[in-house]
């Protein structure tokens, strides 16, 4: 059966082509039972090729192999939002610093849920190279007389709900869309006489590459200013020696 002519009357061996697509589409799950039996009655209602051609146009051609689907969920790429964000349990469930202080930072995994608690004390907790437990995690920060200071990496969307009594929250890095894929940290808590900070800083190894970017850039501009200085100095030697040549023939006119 062609398109070429859908003017062109349709035989029975031409609708009877099309209902073998139709059944075996109807055995392979392609088709449920409603839309077999819509197709197959407008097959045998039909008078044209062009009347017969959109009924299988969606099906695969007899003999020919549909496109393998893949049913194996791909690795995740090193180092993405989707490799960092792991499941499972955090490292630490919450840290605690009375009169002293806590870290958290480098690799580690925040769980969904992490407290922190400082009493004439400070904490740090770096995110930056952290993995996270869930797509959204919460930092909650009670800080009575002390200080939490919180540092996310680029790409994260930051919300805080936190509420300070003579004390206060960073609000700075509210607003920062997200990256596609990336995790939500939710900062919740309360501060009386203390304050939790949020800021966002970059990773040794972003300030590395952007370093490198910056170089290559001054590296690529001072070779562009070499080579137009070039240029402009071949162009000058040029236009020199066209006038010598110049000046060279009218001597030569002159003395003859």
């Amino acid at each position: 059966m062609t398109d070429d002519a859908p003017e062109l009357r349709a035989s029975d061996a031409d609708r009877e082509q099309v209902a073998e697509v139709l059944r075996d589409a109807l055995a392979e799950g392609r088709l449920d039972m409603p839309e077999f039996e819509e197709r197959l009655e407008a097959t045998f209602s039909a008078r044209t090729y062009g009347e017969l051609a959109p009924i299988t146009r969606d099906l695969p051609a007899p003999g020919v192999s549909p496109p393998s689907v893949s049913l194996t969920k791909g690795a995740a790429e090193p180092g993405s939002w989707a490799a960092r964000i792991v499941g499972g349990e955090g490292s630490s469930n919450g840290a605690f610093a009375i009169m002293g202080g806590f870290q958290r930072k480098g690799r580690w995994t925040v769980p969904r849920r992490f407290t922190a608690f400082t009493f004439w004390g400070g904490g740090e907790i770096d995110l930056r190279e952290a993995d996270f437990a869930d797509g959204e995690v919460e930092i909650r920060c009670v800080a009575i007389m002390g200080g939490v200071q919180v540092t996310v990496p680029s790409g994260v969307e930051v919300v805080v709900r936190g509420v300070g009594v003579m004390g206060g929250f960073d609000h700075s890095e509210e607003g920062v869309p997200g990256d596609p894929g990336a995790p939500r940290v939710v900062i919740t808590g309360f501060a009386f006489w203390g304050g939790v900070g949020v800021e966002r800083k970059l990773t040794r190894a972003e300030r590395a590459e952007r370093r490198q970017a910056k170089q290559d850039r001054k590296a690529a501009m001072r070779e562009l200013r070499d080579d137009f200085r070039e240029d402009v100095e071949n162009a000058h030697r040029r236009m020199l020696d066209g006038h010598r040549d110049l000046m060279r023939d009218r001597r030569r006119r002159d003395d003859a």
